[in-house]
């Protein structure tokens, strides 16, 4: 089957495929849509087992970020990039710079931020190559990494959730599992020991895990262990397509609200959380924090408090969804979806020739 053909190659504009042999640097760079503005995404540094499980995760993760950028009302497409390797022992100075000269030849239609296995340290080595980069720690004051900022906005749907689904105002004695405590696992992890949550983590890295445990007094489970757990809250906050057949059938949890893309393996899965009572809330509607900050960053008048009020924003969008899901009897997921083809479909509209079906401008 070819590229084109595959399920997740969603009309992407764009996917390019890097190669230098110099610093071993193998990399894919998916642009889905750059309707609203260039793509901007994050690059992920991961070992896969097969090139194909890449492709899908860039394909994947692309429109993940047009879906992003356009519910968050930002004028950015959405992209995302994988280097293909253990960022543990193959990322190179070398092999960032060659990543950065790749990012670079695009012109401007993709700009490279962080995400797993790429942090702000080695961002800032890519943009010795190009200026294409966002999340960097020394642009005029800007926030650096987004992890926190992603955090807070993932606090801020959760709330929302707990309140529309349980009727309580505060998070405190609910208790929530955290999947994945990494970058922004643990600063979710920090935040809700703030609200006096009761928190479950689990991780692949025991380090990780034995972490927060110290850090926010929580109770560390073997990953496979944690759909078996009772809690109030899931919050995935790890890889994507962990709420499957399986999952979905398993999970002891009234609401899911967490960090990851994609958390559903497929949209069939979300129906079925409904189903089963199970809120499901869209992952890419509360996890824009980051992005909002890279956006800011970005227009080049970062000021720290206006990016803490949009994100608070998230609140509000997300009540609009929940509220019309209700009154449609439908999964919120689905209308979300629904809101950002409408937001491109217009946009699409508005900068095509009248008589025109296609492309002409």
């Amino acid at each position: 089957m070819s590229l084109f053909d595959s399920e997740d190659f969603a009309e992407h504009e764009q996917v390019v495929f890097c190669r230098d042999g110099c610093s071993g640097l193998s990399a894919i760079i998916a642009i889905h849509d750059t309707t609203l503005g260039p793509a901007v995404g994050g690059c992920r540094m991961r070992r896969y087992a097969f090139e194909d499980d890449a492709i899908r995760d860039a394909l994947r993760l692309s429109r993940a970020m047009t879906y992003k950028n356009a519910m968050a009302e930002l004028p950015l497409g959405g992209g995302k990039s994988v280097i293909l390797g253990d960022p543990s022992s193959d990322k190179s100075e070398a092999l960032l710079r060659a990543f950065g000269r790749c990012v670079d030849a695009l012109g401007g239609r993709y700009v490279v931020a962080e995400d797993m296995g790429i942090g702000v340290r080695d961002i800032e080595i890519v943009a010795r190559e190009t200026r294409h980069v966002a999340g960097v720690s020394n642009r005029g004051g800007a926030g650096g990494d987004p992890s926190p900022f992603t955090a807070q906005g993932v606090l801020i749907g959760m709330r929302v959730a707990v309140e529309h689904r349980l009727g309580r105002s505060a998070l405190d004695g609910l208790r929530v599992a955290v999947q994945g405590v990494g970058a922004v696992g643990a600063h979710l992890c920090r935040l809700l020991h703030e609200e006096n949550a009761e928190l479950i983590v689990a991780d692949r890295n025991p380090a990780a895990a034995a972490a927060a445990v110290a850090a926010f007094g929580a109770r560390a489970v073997h990953p496979e262990d944690l759909l078996a757990e009772e809690m109030d809250v899931f919050a995935p906050c790890a890889l994507g397509g962990v709420l499957d057949d399986a999952a979905t059938c398993a999970l002891r949890a009234s609401i899911v609200a967490g960090a990851a893309n994609n958390q559903l393996a497929q949209p069939k899965h979300g129906d079925r959380l409904a189903e089963r009572g199970v809120l499901f809330v869209p992952d890419y509607v509360i996890n824009a924090g980051g992005m909002l900050n890279v956006a800011a960053e970005l227009a080049g008048d970062y000021e720290p408090d206006a990016v803490m009020e949009s994100i608070a924003a998230i609140a509000e969008r997300l009540r609009g969804i929940l509220r019309e899901a209700d009154a449609k009897g439908v999964a919120p997921f689905r209308i979300a979806d629904a809101r950002v083809r409408e937001k491109l479909d217009a946009a699409r509209l508005g900068r095509s020739a009248p008589d025109a079906e296609c492309g002409t401008r």
